[in-house]
């Protein structure tokens, strides 16, 4: 029961939309151009850095809102079901902004949510990795989709080897074992999956080499 409250008290904090509201206060819906969903990328292509920093803000700390509250509603918890319980309310929260019902589930794709949830869990070594992951592909690569497709299975990797050398938890870091290891797995395992399948465009414009980069007048593409 715990964790479908949490799943749906995550779901209701996704359902702020932090660009589809910005472009609302613009007198426009973001998702009628760019790339059609209402997340950070679009939200600056289309509105302008001002409006993806916004975006951004507003998706991260959604999530962290969360999980705080779940940390304060189940402080009681021993460690590894906390941490448990705060990952299904950080899935709740991705499927709300990737799915809202009141947007007819046509969202966003859900990578400033996930990164929230990342540092709302507390686990330095994640939000680390997760950073670093993210800023090197993207800066390599200048493709911000590559890096945020690298960073979400680089923490379904991270969170299988941390958890197997006991180095992940919300205190004591000893490792979730026994059927809260599988739930955990996953759960890392959806964030990830959902991610590659929100960016299913993008994986096929990166592989035909028609992804628009950092930078890049969207012109340059049709040369």
């Amino acid at each position: 029961m715990e964790r479908m409250i949490c799943l749906a008290i995550g779901y209701v904090f996704g359902l702020f939309q932090t660009g589809y509201i910005y472009g609302k206060l613009k007198h426009m819906d973001i998702r009628e151009f760019g790339s059609g969903n209402a997340g950070t990328t679009n939200a600056m292509r289309v509105l302008g850095k001002k409006a993806g920093v916004i975006t951004y803000i507003g998706d991260t700390f959604k999530a962290i809102f969360a999980i705080l509250l779940i940390s304060v509603l189940y402080r009681d918890c021993s460690s590894e079901i906390l941490f448990l319980l705060k990952m299904y309310c950080g899935l709740g929260v991705v499927l709300g902004h990737n799915f809202p019902f009141y947007m007819g589930f046509k969202g966003g794709k859900g990578i400033a949510a996930t990164s929230g949830v990342i540092v709302g869990m507390g686990d330095i070594k994640l939000i680390l990795l997760a950073f670093v992951t993210f800023t090197i592909v993207a800066l390599i690569s200048k493709y911000v989709s590559l890096g945020s497709l690298c960073m979400l299975g680089g923490f379904f990797v991270e969170v299988l080897i941390f958890n197997h050398l006991g180095m992940i938890g919300f205190k004591n870091n000893l490792g979730l074992r026994g059927q809260i290891r599988i739930e955990l797995y996953i759960l890392a395992f959806i964030f990830t999956f959902l991610a590659f399948y929100k960016h299913r465009a993008n994986i096929k414009r990166l592989i035909d080499g028609n992804e628009r980069k950092i930078g890049q007048k969207k012109e340059a593409l049709q040369n």
